[in-house]
């Protein structure tokens, strides 16, 4: 009997690090029957990124390119470790030279997906850049898919929005596991971290500009003053010893506390009291998904995309020009107002899509994967 091969996904990422995007991917790609279908990632990182390791024990590759604007390796790797039924793209403008190699490699099904609404895009050449590569990406991507209207808008151009192979694909979670946090694990995680009867305020994100960690310790300077608060930091990135020195010039070693990349986030997310997003820009915000899930009220900033907001209490928007003072006095208010209805939480994101079936229902009819096309997979269940 012949032996029946998974149909496989090449993605293109920058690397597989514990991001948003990142997350998204893995939350789908876990959920999957991996003997009928597999992922694999390009990556332009030559370190190992945080889920590296569970992509291969799932049976996916990790493909390690060394230079990033090279359509020629692109298409080389994609011809070297296909067949590939699809290959989806999630690198920005770059998305334009993935799609591009894609097309040469005679991919069928060539996906561009937009994942933010800014980028540092100052001065002629990138101006250039951006409009060289949206003029790609529009060529020769058969789908666009974006997890915000914004985020759509900036890569593909308003126009682009209304026609048919754009699709809003929101960004999925497994938003079951924050429902039902262990009370065990977190009366252990509170003593470990020494929360005792302090205010909990928290945030998860890289530490990098766009995140705006630095608003977020004014705004921790500011409650301090008045209140017992303790401010959790998840997560890495190039800014957190700017982050940890800064803390130390206001004072506030005992009351930060920087908790790495960590796994255990519904933990810790439910041990908040406050869940602050200062962001400069974000094309949804998959961390604010899990918050609500959490049932952790919200406090964001107005580069929030509304899609991320679920409408069920616990966002509350403030524009960072209201100033630290402002953000401070509303952690504390809606801080002593945490609760939560599990049945609305549900509710909510069932009607809003963002269950992982959904996405994967979503992408393998765009995959045509068990959707009537012409793939090996289309006769089998790929849950």
């Amino acid at each position: 009997m012949k032996e029946i091969k998974p149909d496989r996904i090449l993605h293109v990422v920058g690397a597989m690090n514990r991001g948003g995007t990142e997350t998204m991917l893995m939350n789908i790609y876990r959920d999957l029957n991996h003997e009928h279908v597999q992922f694999d990632f390009i990556s332009f990182s030559q370190k190992e990124a945080h889920y590296d390791k569970e992509i291969k024990k799932l049976g996916g590759r990790i493909i390690r390119l060394t230079k990033t604007n090279s359509v020629k390796q692109i298409y080389a790797a994609i011809k070297q470790n296909g067949p590939y039924v699809a290959v989806h793209g999630h690198t920005l403008f770059h998305c334009g030279l993935a799609s591009m190699a894609a097309k040469l490699a005679g991919i069928k099904v060539r996906v561009s997906h937009a994942h933010t609404t800014s980028d540092d895009n100052k001065g002629y050449l990138k101006k250039a850049y951006i409009y060289l590569m949206r003029v790609m990406i529009n060529t020769f991507s058969t789908h666009l898919l974006a997890c915000s209207r914004g985020a759509g808008e900036y890569l593909f151009g308003e126009k682009r929005l209304l026609e048919k192979n754009y699709t809003y694909f929101p960004n999925v979670i497994d938003y079951e596991q924050f429902l039902s946090t262990s009370e065990v694990d977190m009366k252990k995680f509170k003593v470990e971290e020494g929360l005792g009867t302090h205010i909990v305020l928290g945030h998860i994100g890289t530490f990098k500009a766009v995140k705006n960690q630095m608003f977020l310790l004014k705004v921790m300077e500011k409650v301090c003053k008045d209140f017992s608060v303790k401010l959790l930091l998840v997560g890495d990135g190039e800014l957190k010893k700017p982050l940890q020195k800064k803390v130390e010039e206001m004072g506030l070693v005992n009351r930060v506390h920087f908790l790495g990349t960590r796994e255990d986030i519904p933990t810790i997310l439910s041990s908040m009291d406050v869940f602050i997003f200062p962001s400069l820009s974000e094309g949804l915000g998959l961390v604010l998904l899990e918050a609500q899930a959490s049932g952790v009220p919200c406090i964001v900033s107005e580069a929030i995309q509304p899609e991320a907001d679920l409408n069920i209490g616990l966002v509350t928007r403030l524009t960072l020009d209201d100033g630290p003072q402002v953000w401070a006095n509303k952690a504390i208010e809606i801080g002593a107002k945490k609760e939560h209805s599990v049945k609305k939480i549900v509710g909510a994101f069932e009607k809003n899509n963002y269950s992982i079936n959904n996405g994967i229902s979503t992408l393998m009819h765009i995959y045509k994967i068990n959707s009537g096309g012409e793939n090996e997979a289309s006769t089998r269940s790929i849950l």
